[in-house]
């Protein structure tokens, strides 16, 4: 499982760079006398999921807020918990300013994380989580939005019993009020450089 995780940390950092190469399209200033460079990175996109009250919700719903997007799913044992963490604790450094922005969390594990279970998980990083799930196609469709890498991968536990988990990117998206992409951050982003980021755009 190191193995594993040492390569989604890589991944992560590699779509870290891709993003923020993607970012800098964003920027409207002169290449050169007379030549004006724009644009807009090609991160984010529609979906339509469910949420953890079996409400089917679109992207649309978050108009007006900043969205703090990240991937991942309730069987992570140390990534996804370890971001949503981090994640919770950038907003309660906010205070008021967090009204602002709608925390989301997408599974990529639809097959085992029910409405029900993303509510419990979700639950437990702050009443402002948003967990949302839906079909195989859907959350396909979701992540190619958001350029997040992940594949299934079966393994044979102790008990001798298969099971599986999921290799995945682990950036969290920070999308404005438009639905545009903002910025990401990468895993490993302290809160406190999290909080500081988010203040500049609130």
């Amino acid at each position: 499982m190191r193995g594993r995780l040492l390569t989604v940390i890589v991944v992560g950092f590699l779509i870290g760079a891709m993003a923020g190469a993607a970012a800098l399209v964003l920027t409207k200033a002169p290449a050169s006398p007379g030549v004006t460079v724009s644009g807009k990175a090609l991160i984010g996109g529609p979906f339509t999921l469910v949420d953890q009250n079996g409400k089917t919700v679109t992207d649309r719903d978050f108009r007006g807020r900043y969205m703090l997007v990240f991937f991942g799913f309730t069987h992570c044992p140390d990534i996804c918990p370890a971001e949503l963490q981090v994640m919770s604790a950038a907003l309660d450094a906010l205070g008021p300013k967090a009204d602002k922005v709608a925390p989301i969390f997408i599974t990529l594990d639809p097959e085992r994380d029910t409405p029900e279970l993303m509510g419990a998980y979700v639950g437990n990083f702050g009443p402002s989580f948003v967990g949302l799930t839906g079909s195989l196609e859907a959350i396909a469709e979701a992540a190619k939005a958001y350029r997040v890498t992940f594949s299934k991968f079966e393994y044979k536990g102790q008990d001798g019993n298969y099971g599986y988990s999921i290799d995945h990117s682990a950036l969290a998206y920070l999308m404005g009020p438009d639905g545009e992409f903002i910025t990401h951050f990468n895993y490993g982003t302290p809160a406190s450089k999290m909080t500081e980021t988010l203040r500049r755009y609130l």
